[in-house]
């Protein structure tokens, strides 16, 4: 996968900041991104399935809920977002 252009992954970024947080409303923003999981938040799999639903909703991108599981961190679903057709 191509890295995406700044200002792509920095719109990702925003957007995964905005669903984190209105499906996880105690969560500091600050603290979402980095090489924390989104389990680092307090998010369970119900959590999880909502965040990454929703984020492909406003992203537009088609994949398949499989493809996240193996993500390691909130900066590996930001790239993988930013760099994935849509």
């Amino acid at each position: 996968m191509t890295q995406a252009p700044p200002d792509v992954r920095a719109h990702t970024a925003r957007l995964v900041v905005e669903v984190v947080t209105e499906i996880l409303p105690g969560v500091d923003p600050r603290l979402i991104g980095g090489k924390r999981h989104l389990k680092d938040l307090g998010a369970d799999s119900v959590d999880r399935v909502e965040i990454i639903a929703a984020l492909l909703d406003r992203t537009r991108v088609d994949a398949p809920m499989s493809d996240f599981s193996d993500l390691p961190d909130i900066d590996s679903l930001i790239d993988f977002l930013s760099g994935a057709p849509r």
